[in-house]
């Protein structure tokens, strides 16, 4: 007789009973693969118009125990049809055919052994031709020893976890600019690697499409507004002061709302990019907010966009990194990046270099995405999430990295 689920965190899976229990997984948390839009995949409908037999439905979670399980799906198939599928788990394939009824069906693919403990795949194939229906998914069931203490997203948002660097600066100091580079490790789309944030605003590079990257300089306006910015009060709109060539300067909503820029530009994966903001307080009411990136192609500093911000008069305030996944179809690729030579500068003209940083993540972090860490390597700070690997990394853990002791020497327009 199967035991009771204990210590079950809201839309995840953590079994911790000794004895073994029954786990269902909703078909809308996997990912199809190659192509991540060669099917439906709703909260409401599961995995729906999945008719390619290339295309796999997959689905990822992370054992603590080994051992044996069983391993089921259930599915809504018309009357008087079949469907043949194969279920993939830790190296080892079983076929099974469902028939279509009225109601739906559940496919048992029989027992797998789960031989090391770590985050495993299950991946469901369809033996069909091309054009049949393998079935509308619903749920993957697994069963047995090995499902002690499993870890399974639950939730329809598939994105890998947003995590940040929140960098330690001397609290006695005006920051009038924050200096910091970034080396892409991995290339997802869909992926933004900030690398100077802070109060009002992001400075980062983006990977919108396999062809298209661009780098983004945004701020904040005032007052609060959070979706339209038709709704914003034009005394608490930041205004444009000044762009670079080639920079597309519009507004932007959703997340707050603000003056939005950026350059479509291919940075390159491996290779260093450079980031600075500046900050000009304006008569204790403005300050003009300005994103300067280091092309690689002309090897010189470039401006992006200036941005007049109302109700601040300010410095900058809480230097920060951070790492997005911004869409939910590809949360099972890992992403990760550097983030090294990080300098602040002072109002008195002092260079400071910034050794610290601290670790956080969003909400999805704290339970449903549990493949999120940060470190050092190579003297830099690394962000990493996605992808289903193992790490982990406290919510506030922080981490020294070596200094450099050298300053970048070719700020000198910085005022």
């Amino acid at each position: 007789m199967r035991s009771l689920l204990t210590g079950l965190v809201v839309g995840v899976a953590v079994l911790t009973t000794a004895a073994a229990a029954e786990l269902k997984v909703p078909a809308f948390t996997a990912y199809t693969l190659p192509d991540a839009n060669g099917a439906r995949i709703s909260e409401r409908g599961g995995v729906r118009n999945w008719t390619d037999p290339t295309l796999s439905v997959n689905w990822y979670g992370q054992f603590l125990t080994t051992g044996s399980l069983t391993a089921k799906v259930t599915l809504r198939l018309p009357e008087g049809t079949e469907s043949r599928l194969k279920l993939t788990v830790a190296g080892t394939s079983h076929e099974a055919t469902a028939r279509g009824a009225k109601e739906s069906v559940t496919v048992d693919f029989g027992s797998f052994e789960v031989a090391q403990a770590g985050y495993q795949r299950f991946q469901l194939e369809s033996l069909n031709p091309k054009g049949r229906p393998a079935g509308d998914l619903e749920t993957l069931v697994i069963d047995g020893p090995a499902v002690e203490k499993a870890h399974f997203n639950l939730k329809e948002r598939r994105n890998a976890a947003s995590v940040h660097l929140s960098y330690t600066a001397p609290k006695d100091v005006n920051i009038s600019a924050f200096y910091c580079e970034v080396t892409a490790v991995e290339e997802p789309t869909s992926t933004f690697y900030m690398a100077c944030g802070w109060h009002r605003g992001y400075f980062g590079m983006q990977v919108n499409s396999p062809t298209e990257r661009r780098v983004i300089f945004s701020v904040w306006d005032s007052g609060g507004e959070a979706v339209d910015r038709k709704k914003v009060d034009d005394e608490n709109r930041v205004k444009l002061m000044g762009k670079g060539d080639g920079v597309y300067t519009g507004d932007f909503g959703n997340e707050g709302t603000g003056g939005h820029s950026h350059l479509k530009f291919p940075w390159k994966t491996g290779e260093k990019q450079r980031f600075l903001v500046t900050a000009q307080p304006t008569n204790g009411t403005f300050t003009v907010y300005s994103g300067y990136y280091f092309h690689p192609d002309s090897r010189q500093w470039m401006l992006i966009s200036s941005w007049k911000a109302p109700k601040e008069g300010g410095w900058l305030k809480r230097p920060h990194s951070f790492s997005e996944n911004f869409w939910g179809s590809n949360g099972h690729i890992p992403r990760k990046a550097l983030y090294g030579n990080q300098w602040i500068r002072t109002d008195k003209g002092e260079w400071i270099e910034i050794t610290e940083a601290g670790f956080s993540h969003d909400p999805t972090g704290k339970a449903d995405r549990l493949d999120r860490f940060m470190g050092v390597e190579n003297g830099q700070f690394f962000l990493s999430h996605g992808g289903f690997i193992e790490g982990f990394t406290p919510f506030g853990q922080k981490f020294p990295r070596p200094a450099t002791g050298k300053p970048p020497g070719d700020l000198d327009f910085v005022k």
